[in-house]
């Protein structure tokens, strides 16, 4: 498991999902709870960055999805590789307060 394997196409499809089951849906199919802070940015609508990048390891060939423990989703990890993948990423910390 390497966060680095990764692409930016796996993470299209990640987001293709979370837009067919819906957040809670998505969420929920994944193990995931809500981003308490780093969210992703794509074509105008937001996405859980962390619950992404793990669904996303699932597609890449030969791999499988993350668990939420498996990872972290702060700038070290999820929100680095989404944006070395050249995705935007937002700090969200202030809209859920």
């Amino acid at each position: 498991m390497a966060l680095t394997d990764i692409t930016a196409s796996a993470v299209i499809q990640a987001i293709e999902e979370f837009d067919r089951l819906g957040r809670d849906g998505f969420l929920e199919t994944h193990g995931f709870g809500r981003a308490r802070r780093y969210l992703l940015e794509h074509n105008g609508k937001v996405y859980d960055s962390k619950a992404i990048v793990g669904v996303a390891h699932g597609y890449v060939p030969g791999q499988e999805a993350l668990a939420s423990s498996q990872f972290s989703g702060g700038e070290g990890h999820a929100v680095s590789v989404l944006r070395e993948l050249g995705f935007s990423v937002v700090d969200g910390a202030a809209d859920s307060a």
